[in-house]
């Protein structure tokens, strides 16, 4: 699977954003689409997974409240929406892909930048 993510940028505090992330080279069907992000000097932290077949979706606990994720079956795209956001909201973020909940990750994207300020 090949990803492609964007919609990252230079945001206020407060404003709101959806990141999108353009999946190809296979069927879906059996996979879980995640994002995950990784702030300078900290590890990558997952955000929330969507599974692509029937939509159903996890979070962080963190994550929780602010965040959505969904997809676009027709246009091979998953969505991750911020809202109120936060200058520690400032990261990488990465769209992934893996086969079945039980695997690590095996697809990334290149990751899309986000920079908030105060």
């Amino acid at each position: 699977v090949q990803l492609q993510a964007s919609g990252g940028g230079l945001m206020q505090a407060g404003d709101s954003l959806t990141l999108s992330c353009v999946a190809s080279g296979r069927t879906l069907s059996t996979y879980y689409m995640g994002w995950l992000r990784q702030a300078p000097g900290k590890e990558r932290e997952f955000i929330a997974r969507i599974k692509w077949s029937v939509g159903t979706t996890l979070y962080a606990d963190s994550m929780k409240g602010r965040f959505s994720i969904s997809r676009d079956t027709a246009k091979n795209t998953v969505y991750l929406r911020i809202n109120s956001l936060k200058p520690e909201d400032t990261a990488v973020y990465f769209c992934a892909a893996k086969p079945s909940a039980a695997v690590a990750y095996n697809s990334w994207g290149q990751g899309t930048q986000l920079t908030v300020s105060s």
